[in-house]
């Protein structure tokens, strides 16, 4: 039974291959390359109510291939910013733990694309068309805060007890996490052929991650009397920013107490405007 879906669902991608990217004027498109620019937003333990107040810029490159008027596959790259803090958010506990980070993304990811309708360059009948996008990438990411104007990486850290082998009171030893993760962008967007030549698309893609370090808080406080401190008696940057409650007049950061939530993993979004440039658009002779 598998292989004959699998059989079904090849016969009719390439019957639309064959036979779905041509217009009434002839117009084929064989791919576009791209550059897009847009913003990238952040949703996670800083930002639990999904608030759209802090977005950071984005920008990428990609190229799409196209199998017929409607189905493509497109490889993208993009570099954002991603950051948020506890101070813009109204609830009471986050704005007494006082945590913020900052973050680089460098994001690989292939896409499948679906147009609602027929699109072809260089036809005005089906020059533009709604789409829907579903795709599989990774992201390396590098948490950092600042500490008295200087900007400090929280990774090496270990601010939840990852460099100590800490046991949580779920019985699991805590690792140190990763600095690459993977992501599933999942899409809207809409898209103008402008002539035949030029593309004009909006898109809003989501981000879904396997990472829950992407703001480096996932889990709850060790306690700071787990943390090294100087030969001077002072805390390191580990024990500092592990808790800046301190910086507010009240302690929270008690070992046990919760830092984060670790059952609802970190995500972002990019929204962005897209130029694309057709390859190898041409006439064939078709009726279709």
């Amino acid at each position: 039974m598998k292989k004959i879906a699998l059989y079904l669902v090849f016969t009719v991608v390439v019957m639309f291959g064959a036979r779905a990217q041509r217009s009434s004027k002839g117009y084929e498109l064989q791919g576009e390359f791209g550059v897009s620019v847009g913003a990238a937003h952040y949703f996670g333990d800083l930002n639990t109510r999904a608030s759209l107040n802090r977005p950071k810029p984005a920008i990428g490159i990609f190229f799409t291939k196209q199998f017929n008027n409607y189905l493509a596959m497109r490889i993208s790259t993009h570099y954002a910013q991603l950051g948020f803090s506890d101070t813009y958010s109204k609830n009471d506990f986050q704005k007494a733990r006082n945590l913020s980070f900052n973050t680089d993304i460098w994001e690989l990811a292939v896409h499948g694309d679906f147009n609602f309708f027929k699109f072809m360059p260089g036809d005005p009948n089906y020059s533009f068309t709604p789409f829907v996008s579903l795709g599989l990438g990774v992201f390396s990411y590098n948490p950092y805060a600042y500490l008295a104007n200087q900007k400090v990486y929280l990774r090496p850290l270990g601010t939840e007890g990852q460099n100590i082998n800490y046991v949580g009171a779920d019985g699991a030893t805590r690792k140190p996490y990763g600095s690459m993760a993977v992501c599933v962008p999942i899409g809207l967007g809409i898209k103008y052929n402008v002539n035949d030549r030029l593309n004009l698309t909006f898109q809003v893609a989501q981000r879904l991650t396997t990472t829950d370090y992407i703001d480096d808080i996932s889990k709850t406080f060790i306690g700071v009397d787990k943390f090294d401190r100087l030969p001077n008696g002072q805390l390191t940057n580990a024990g500092i920013l592990q808790d800046r409650s301190f910086e507010k007049g009240t302690i929270i950061g008690v070992e046990g107490r919760q830092r984060g939530w670790s059952k609802q993993k970190d995500q972002y979004i990019i929204a962005e405007i897209s130029f694309s440039f057709n390859i190898n658009a041409y006439k064939c002779p078709s009726n279709f």
